[in-house]
């Protein structure tokens, strides 16, 4: 009888489509889980099967009802927003992301927010949040590098991992933390270095911020950029984001890819320059002729690592972002100014 009523209750939480609640106790934090799909939903062929494999299979309430300890750990609620691969994410659903998030940190019996989301552009999303979100409550993005049906797949842990992460106090007020492999980095500084390791995500310049160790993390530094609750970005149902483009900078480049982006439409350009933000020659000219008409240049590096020291004052310097990173803070900027000078400012402070 005790088997059968085991069995039951199962069944009834893997059963939920799109939403899942587990009160367990009132002196459990309260923490969110938001899916948006992934490798961690992700299933493939047969348990060996690493490479070639469908993401954002699995529910959340199926993704929830697999991982040991994970509604001892947090009185939890779990929410689909989306189920895609994050090779599918726009700058719409980034927008509607952080909005989701910000109504539900609002909630005073809400401690904190887990976001599960594929690896390629999970940096980028979390960079997103760090900078509309508005709260100090711990706002902490996972995923995975093997997907949920691959032997030693990583989903189950990262995920327990954030949202012990995401339920505890010393997590506040340190912005969008990301959460793998043990590991805690800040969404400013940290990307994507592996196209198939599990230890992936990195923040070359400035290192992790700490460790989970235990079941609780440590944390061993912060990150000193604005962000979060200290965000001048307010964004709202029908804010339009500025579209921003990403121009490769290689030897021998002519002007093909700028003029192409400015006559299609762009507001910004981010320029992957080589090394320390040089450029050739060939440019050089369109550049300051496309900030001249009011289409700011923001000159990062393909390098990965580094600060891009300032140049022409035309243009403005990305600082330590990558090309993907300053996309994104170019885009947000754009909502308020163009004004090199002043976008500039903001590049110095995010």
């Amino acid at each position: 009888m005790r088997t059968i009523l085991i069995v039951s209750l199962v069944l009834l939480v893997v059963s939920c489509p799109c939403s899942l609640a587990v009160p367990v106790s009132d002196t459990l934090p309260h923490v969110v889980i938001v899916a948006t799909g992934g490798t961690i939903a992700g299933t493939g062929s047969s348990s060996g099967e690493l490479l070639n494999y469908t993401p954002g299979t699995i529910s959340i309430s199926d993704l929830m009802a697999t991982v040991p300890g994970l509604n001892t750990s947090a009185s939890l609620e779990g929410e689909q927003f989306s189920n895609i691969a994050s090779d599918q994410m726009t700058p719409a659903l980034w927008l509607n992301l952080t909005l989701r998030v910000n109504e539900l940190l609002a909630d005073p019996d809400v401690d904190g927010v887990v976001i599960t989301h594929g690896t390629d552009t999970l940096e980028e999303t979390a960079y997103f949040l760090n900078l509309g979100v508005h709260s100090d409550k711990p706002v902490v993005i996972t995923g995975a590098m093997r997907p949920a049906t691959a032997i030693s797949a990583d989903g189950p842990l990262n995920l327990l991992n954030a949202v012990r992460l995401a339920g505890d106090p010393a997590a506040k007020g340190r912005g969008v933390l990301i959460c793998l492999n043990n590991e805690i980095n800040g969404a400013r500084d940290t990307t994507k270095t592996s196209t198939e390791m599990v230890e992936t995500f990195r923040s070359p310049d400035f290192g992790l911020l700490g460790y989970m160790q235990d079941e609780k993390p440590a944390f061993y530094r912060n990150s000193t950029r604005r962000h979060t609750a200290a965000s001048e970005f307010i964004l709202a149902h029908g804010t339009r984001l500025p579209r921003v483009d990403i121009v490769y900078g290689y030897p021998g480049m002519d002007t093909t890819a700028l003029d192409a982006f400015a006559s299609g439409g762009s507001e910004g350009i981010v320029l992957a320059a080589l090394g320390n933000g040089g450029y050739p020659e060939s440019i050089g000219d369109a550049l300051v002729n496309l900030s001249a008409r009011g289409i700011p240049v923001v000159v990062s590096s393909r390098t990965g690592t580094g600060i891009v020291a300032p140049g022409d004052t035309s243009l403005i310097s990305a600082d330590t972002l990558n090309p993907q990173k300053a996309r994104i803070l170019l885009m947000l900027a754009l909502t308020k100014t163009h004004d090199t000078a002043e976008i500039g400012k903001m590049f110095g402070e995010y």
